[in-house]
Formats: structure tokens, C-alpha cells, sequence
């Protein structure tokens, strides 16, 4: 027990630090002009990005084309203090601090399209990313094994969408997620050991170069423009389920299985004055809800369930809400200032993150 935990808590390590940078691992905003307001979007589309915050908003934008980019750089490093027996050695420590910077800059691309078909109807697609579960240590951590350790993790979503105008002031609007995802985990050499394993599945646990997943779900939502100045949003995405990992079977709980969790969420706009536009959103993701990402560490330790079985450890992450701020100015017909504020509650829980006080672990 004294062993398992210091190992459990460091592989916490490779996935605290950029889902502090974003909502988990969902991004925090969907185009660019929602992401320079702080995400908002469920009850403001502003572009034909806007299927991936509310399936609705495209039936309010018109015809449009729209391509963008966002350059993520997040700042990682961990830091590891009070472990000076590892493995049971005295003086053999895990102690120091992890550059976890190896790689540092991410391109992610998006792309919309939207066709108003009638007054009523609009079919439309948008193409955007999830990012934000990627640590690259630039040298190994002997918690977890002799090699560099890291994790990268990145999501495509491909959204067919229509939508149609109930009435007037009424929108709804139906979205099918096709989605790609691809992994990879490295440095993880200590629970995939031939003599003592943690894993059901030797060899597919760490170093297995990237592998794909591929899967669909459903995202609906409604606006409603309750006057000339008040708009309110509302939109629920279901489960996506995933094909498995087979490389990495041995990792994630159920052989392999890594959905993406599903999510809902209200929003409203106000259009203060003729030139500037309030919005809020506030976002639940059900972390939990997947085994491999929200089942508990104690599952190995105190049930006996292995890496990669059906009721296996995850990364005890809890549920996520996120509230979104966001405030436009049009300076004139061709400039428009925005800023916002994003703010999420910390998906990993604590009492699985730093342990005994004698043993303890940082990211930042």
C-alpha cells in the first residue's frame, strides 16, 4: 500500500497540469471570437464554429465560412517532495522538480460552414478540437518509470448540423459528433513490471507509440430571443462512445475504453446598448461518468482491480463545471474588442492527488 500510492499519485502528475489551462480536457471556447470572450456561446453564435457550443446557434449566423487557428502553449512542471525511501531503499529518492515542457507549442486548427437553405432551415458543419490532456517530462521521473514519462491526448470533432426556426423567436438545432481521438503514454515502465504487474494486459500499458479511436454521439440545443435584448441558450451533448485503445488495453479501465463524456449548458445574452453584448455560460462535463477517467485510484488498491480490467483505476477525476464570462464592443463596422473571463473547478480530486503527508506532489 505504502508503494502503490506514491506511484498512483505521480501518474495524477502527467494529466494535473494542462487541464488547469483548460476546462479538463475540453477546450475552453470553440472559434475565435467565443475564445477572446471567454468561451461563451451557447446563447451568442457568432460564427459557424458555433455547432460546437450550441447546435442552434447556426440556424442565426446566415451563410458563412469560417476557418481559424489557436496557439496553445500551456507551462508545465511538477514537483515531487518527502519521498526519500522509494521502493523501500532509504536514500533513494524521487524528490525534485519535472520540467514537463519537452514539447510546448500546439497548432489547433477549426473550420466552419453554414447554408441557409430557407428561412427555416440551415444545414451546416464544424470541425474543431479538444486538447489539453498532453505532459512531455523531459526526463524520466523513477516513480513511474526510466524513461521520460508523458501523455498526450488529442481530440478531432467532425459536426453535420441543421437546425430549424420553430417561430420567430425560437431556434433549435441537431448536431451528430463524429469524432477521432488518438493517445499516447510513455515513461510508464513500473506498472507494466512481469513480476510485480499492475495491468491485466503486459505490454499495453506505456511506449506503444500513438494509437486511434474512432466513435459518434448526439448534441442538441435551443435559443430562444426572448426580446431585442435578451437571448437565452440551452444545450445538452451525450456521451460519445469511442472504439478501444487496443494498444493501451492494459491502461484504461474496460480493455481499453475511453469515451468522451457528455455535457450541458445554459447561457444568456444581453445586448446592453446597440454597440456592446454581455454573455454567460455555465458548463457541466460529467468527468466521472467515464470509467477510465473518473474511476478511482482505490479501485487497484483497496479492490484488486487492475490497470485495463473492468472496474480498473482511472484518474479519479471528478465532474467539472465551468462558468464563462464575456463582454464585445463594436468600435466600428470593422473592429469589435472582446474580452472574458473562464473559470472550472479542479477535475482531480484531492485525496487521490497528494498523498500521505510524508509523500506529497505538486503541478503547476
Amino acid at each position: 500500500m505504502k508503494l502503490l500510492k506514491p506511484l498512483f499519485s505521480a501518474v495524477t502528475l502527467l494529466l494535473a497540469n494542462t487541464a488547469l489551462a483548460t476546462d479538463g480536457y475540453f477546450a475552453h471556447g470553440y472559434g475565435v471570437k467565443s475564445q477572446g470572450m471567454g468561451g461563451v456561446g451557447i446563447a451568442l453564435p457568432q460564427d459557424a464554429l458555433a455547432a460546437a457550443s450550441n447546435p442552434a446557434g447556426m440556424g442565426l449566423i446566415g451563410d458563412r465560412v469560417d476557418f481559424g487557428v489557436t496557439w496553445f502553449r500551456p507551462q508545465r512542471e511538477s514537483r515531487i517532495s518527502g519521498n526519500n525511501n522509494l521502493f523501500g531503499v532509504p536514500g533513494n529518492s524521487a524528490d525534485g522538480k519535472y520540467d514537463a515542457n519537452d514539447t510546448e507549442n500546439f497548432l489547433i486548427p477549426e473550420f466552419g460552414y453554414n447554408r441557409q437553405i430557407n428561412p427555416k432551415v440551415t444545414l451546416g458543419v464544424s470541425v474543431y478540437g479538444n486538447g489539453g490532456m498532453n505532459t512531455d517530462y523531459k526526463r524520466a521521473i523513477p516513480l513511474l518509470g526510466n524513461s521520460s514519462p508523458g501523455v498526450d491526448l488529442a481530440q478531432l470533432f467532425i459536426a453535420p448540423t441543421a437546425t430549424w426556426k420553430i417561430n420567430e423567436n425560437n431556434t433549435i438545432g441537431v448536431a451528430v459528433n463524429l469524432a477521432y481521438q488518438r493517445f499516447e503514454a510513455k515513461g510508464l515502465q513500473n506498472f507494466d513490471h512481469p513480476v510485480l504487474p499492475f495491468t491485466q494486459s503486459l505490454g499495453k500499458v506505456t511506449n506503444n507509440g500513438h494509437d486511434d479511436s474512432y466513435g459518434a454521439g448526439l448534441h442538441i440545443g435551443w435559443i430562444g430571443q426572448l426580446n431585442d435584448i435578451v437571448t437565452l441558450g440551452a444545450k445538452y451533448q451525450s456521451k460519445t462512445y469511442m472504439s478501444k485503445f487496443d494498444q493501451y488495453k492494459g491502461l484504461f479501465a474496460e480493455g481499453g475504453d475511453f469515451d468522451i463524456p457528455e455535457s450541458y449548458g445554459a447561457g444568456i445574452a444581453v445586448k446592453a446598448t446597440p454597440k456592446l453584448t454581455l454573455a454567460a455560460d455555465v458548463q457541466r462535463i460529467n468527468y466521472s461518468d467515464v470509467d477510465s477517467v473518473g474511476n478511482s485510484i482505490n479501485n487497484l488498491l483497496l479492490k484488486g482491480q487492475l490497470l485495463g480490467s473492468k472496474n480498473g483505476p482511472g484518474f479519479a477525476w471528478k465532474d467539472v463545471t465551468a462558468i464563462k464570462i464575456g463582454a464585445s464592443y463594436a468600435l466600428s463596422d470593422t473592429l469589435t474588442i472582446r474580452a472574458g473571463y473562464n473559470h472550472s473547478s479542479q477535475p482531480i480530486r484531492r485525496s487521490e492527488s497528494c498523498i500521505p503527508p510524508s509523500s506529497r506532489a505538486w503541478a503547476t
